[in-house]
Formats: C-alpha cells, sequence, structure tokens
C-alpha cells in the first residue's frame, strides 16, 4: 500500500507535519514528534484504526486518498512445479 497522507495534506492546504500534528491533538489523537515524523515523510509500519478514523476527520477525507493500492508490487501465483501438485488448499 502506497501511504499518501503528505499528498492529502498538501491538498487541504496543510504543508507542515507540525500544523497536522496540532490538529490531530485537537481531535484527541497526540502523537509524538518521532512518529509524527514516520506519519509525515514515510510509510508507516502500523497504524490504529481509531488513528486512522481521526486522520479522515481531520484531513476531510476517505480511507481511499490516504491508502493506495500498489498491485504491481505483489509477485504473481507460482506455476506448480510438477503435473503432480495439487492446487493449495485442494483435497486429494
Amino acid at each position: 500500500m502506497k501511504w499518501n497522507l503528505r499528498l492529502v495534506a498538501a491538498q487541504r492546504g496543510i504543508w507542515k507535519a507540525t500544523d497536522l500534528q496540532r490538529r490531530f491533538a485537537e481531535h484527541g489523537l497526540v502523537i509524538s514528534a518521532g512518529k509524527m515524523s514516520g506519519l509525515w515523510s514515510k510509510t508507516p509500519a502500523s497504524l490504529k484504526l481509531d488513528d486512522l478514523d481521526v486522520i479522515c476527520r481531520v484531513l476531510g477525507c476517505e480511507v481511499g486518498e490516504l491508502l493506495e493500492p500498489e498491485v504491481q508490487r505483489v509477485p504473481a501465483p507460482r506455476a506448480p512445479e510438477s503435473a503432480h501438485e495439487a492446487p493449495a488448499g485442494a483435497v486429494e
């Protein structure tokens, strides 16, 4: 998934992470400077759904604007190595 927080914030006239951090705090989401830096500059390793609700509320956006699928990064399915291999989940 591609994380688009900076783009969505910029579309709403928010250009600094500290401004967004302050707005989050106004809605009850207090984020440390380090975590805010991570949210602003790269894809977060994890994110609580409750936090995502606040982010969407503050930015007036939908989750789909913040998270964009990157299907090209998902590997194609592997072909069976032999004719005797059953597909995953198949019962013989």
